[in-house]
C-alpha cells in the first residue's frame, strides 16, 4: 500500500516533529545510562555512536521522506503555485 503525496508529507511532519525529539531524548538517556562518570569512553568513540545513531533513525523513514520537498507530482498543472 503506497502513501499518497500528501499522506507522506503529514507523517514526515510528525516524524520530524514527534518522533524525532524523541529519538534523541531516548538516545542520549541510553548512553548516559550505559556511560556514567568514571566508566565512559573516549570522546571520539562517544562521538561515532552519536553518527550512527543519527543516521540510523532515517532508515526505516526514507520511502516517506523521498520527493517531500518537491511539487506533487499528482497535482494538475492549475494546483501548483509557481511563487
Amino acid at each position: 500500500m503506497a502513501l499518497s503525496y500528501k499522506a507522506r508529507k503529514r507523517w514526515s511532519l510528525v516524524i520530524l516533529l514527534l518522533g524525532l525529539p524523541l529519538y534523541v531524548i531516548t538516545a542520549v538517556g541510553i548512553m548516559t545510562f550505559f556511560w556514567e562518570e568514571p566508566d565512559r569512553p573516549p570522546v571520539l568513540v562517544e562521538l561515532a555512536i552519536y553518527v550512527a545513531l543519527g543516521i540510523l533513525w532515517a532508515v526505516p523513514f526514507k520511502k516517506i521522506f523521498m520527493g517531500i520537498g518537491q511539487a506533487d507530482p499528482d497535482a494538475k498543472p492549475d494546483d501548483i503555485d509557481e511563487s
